[in-house]
C-alpha cells in the first residue's frame, strides 16, 4: 500500500512533512535491515515509519486507528515499534517545557522536572547494580507521565488522551508508569485522600451527640470494656448495615428455632412402625343408599 494512502486512512494527509518523513524511513528500513526477520510486514512498518515521523513532528497521531490497521494485537504494536525504533537509531524526545507551553500548565514545569528526577534516583536505588547501566528513562512515556500527574496534585486539567499520544505509547503502560510514580514518589506526585471522621468535624459532632443511641452509649460507659466495645462498633456502623445485622440475627434466631423444633418432632428410627389398617367394608347407610338396578 501506498504510504499516502496510509496516510490519509490515518488522518494525515494534509501533513507533507510528516508523509515525506515517513517515507524516508521506510526506505532506511529497507536499506539497513529485513524488517520481515522482526515479523513486521510492509503495511505494519509503514503505518510505525508514519507514527516516528509524526512524533517528531508533534503531530497527534491516532494509535487505535493504526494498531487496528495494521491488523495486531497493541502489545505486538508497542513491540513491533520499538524494535523498528532502536533498528533505525531514533529516539523520540519530549521536553517538559513544550509540554507545559502546549497544555498553558508552565508553572508546573520546576515540579516536574524535580519529579523525574526524584523518581531516577529511587529507581535505581531500588534495582540490583548490574541493571542500573540498561535503564533507559530518556523514554517519553516517563515525562508524560510525571506532568500528568503533577498537574492532577495541582488540580489542572490535562488532556490524558493528547497525552498519550504525544509519547507515542498505550494506556495500559502509561498507566504502569505513572503508579509506579506515584508509589515511589508520593511526596511529589502523590494525591492524599483521607476519610475524615465524622466525630471530629464541629458541626457533625453535635448532631451526634442529639441522637439518643449516642447518648445511650455515654450513661453505659461504666460497663464491661467488652460490651462497651460492641456498642461503639454498633454506633459506627452504617444505619443500612445495622439493618443488615438485625435482620441477619433475627434469621439466624429463626433458622435455630426450626431446627430443635425438627429434632424434637423427629421419630424414633429403633421404635417398631405400626401400619395403619385399611377398611374397605361398606358402610349400611351407603348401603341403603344404592339404587338397585332397573328390571327389563
Amino acid at each position: 500500500m501506498d504510504m499516502s494512502a496510509i496516510a490519509a486512512r490515518l488522518g494525515l494527509s494534509g501533513s507533507r512533512p510528516v508523509v515525506r518523513k515517513a517515507a524516508e524511513l521506510r526506505r532506511l528500513c529497507d536499506i539497513n535491515f529485513d524488517s520481515s526477520v522482526l515479523g513486521i510486514g510492509e503495511v505494519c512498518k509503514a503505518i510505525i515509519c508514519l507514527e516516528i515521523a509524526a512524533t517528531k513532528f508533534q503531530v497527534i497521531f491516532d494509535r487505535a486507528e493504526a494498531v487496528k490497521m495494521s491488523g495486531m494485537s497493541d502489545k505486538a504494536y508497542i513491540r513491533s515499534f520499538n524494535a523498528l525504533q532502536n533498528g533505525l537509531g531514533v529516539k523520540t524526545t519530549l521536553d517538559v517545557r513544550e509540554l507545559g507551553i502546549q497544555f498553558g500548565c508552565v508553572r508546573l514545569i520546576p515540579f516536574v522536572q524535580r519529579g523525574l528526577a526524584l523518581y531516577k534516583e529511587r529507581f535505581l536505588a531500588a534495582l540490583p547494580p548490574s541493571r542500573r547501566s540498561s535503564t533507559d528513562f530518556g523514554r517519553p512515556v516517563f515525562t508524560a507521565a510525571a506532568f500528568y500527574l503533577c498537574a492532577k496534585r495541582h488540580k489542572l486539567k490535562v488532556d490524558k488522551l493528547k497525552l498519550i499520544d504525544l509519547c507515542g505509547t498505550s494506556s495500559s503502560e502509561f498507566t504502569t508508569v505513572s503508579t509506579s510514580m506515584a508509589d515511589l514518589c508520593f511526596d511529589v506526585f502523590g494525591i492524599a485522600k483521607e476519610k475524615k471522621d465524622p466525630t471530629t468535624i464541629k458541626g457533625n459532632r453535635e448532631l451526634l451527640d442529639v441522637l439518643p443511641s449516642k447518648r445511650k452509649h455515654e450513661d453505659d460507659s461504666d460497663n464491661s470494656d467488652e460490651s462497651s466495645g460492641d456498642e461503639q462498633d454498633e454506633l459506627d456502623l452504617p444505619t443500612h448495615k445495622r439493618h443488615k445485622k438485625m435482620e441477619k440475627e433475627a434469621y439466624n434466631q429463626w433458622k435455630s428455632s426450626v431446627l430443635s423444633t425438627n429434632k424434637e418432632t423427629k421419630p424414633d428410627p429403633a421404635k417398631p412402625r405400626k401400619q395403619a389398617q385399611l377398611n374397605f367394608k361398606k358402610k349400611l347407610s351407603d348401603a341403603a343408599l344404592e339404587v338397585p338396578p332397573a328390571a327389563n
